[in-house]
């Protein structure tokens, strides 16, 4: 299991644990909501995939395919144009 230093709550870093991550910087649309619907369907349920990437249209892209497979999107924080994104594997996502 591995940490991620950066998610800020409030004003207190808490670190989030999660257990695959996925660099998808310099990545256009599709090409990092493809990747990472590649790398969930080899995780398990539950499981937390941390994806950076640097496509500034990745936030909408994530949000409508999480909304659309039952994928839950943790939380998702921007530094310096990376922008970072928790998502928990859904027990059964659906297929789009």
């Amino acid at each position: 299991m591995c940490y991620s230093p950066r998610l800020m709550t409030g004003t207190r870093l808490k670190a989030i644990p999660f257990n695959r991550e996925l660099d998808a910087k310099g990545l256009n649309c599709p090409l990092p909501v493809l990747r990472t619907k590649v790398l969930l369907n080899k995780m398990r349920p539950g499981e937390i995939l941390r994806v950076e990437a640097t496509d500034p249209h990745a936030t909408i892209d994530f949000e409508a395919y999480c909304a659309r497979t039952g994928h839950e999107l943790l939380q998702r924080n921007e530094t310096a144009g990376v922008i970072e994104f928790f998502i928990r594997r859904a027990d059964l996502p659906r297929r789009i």
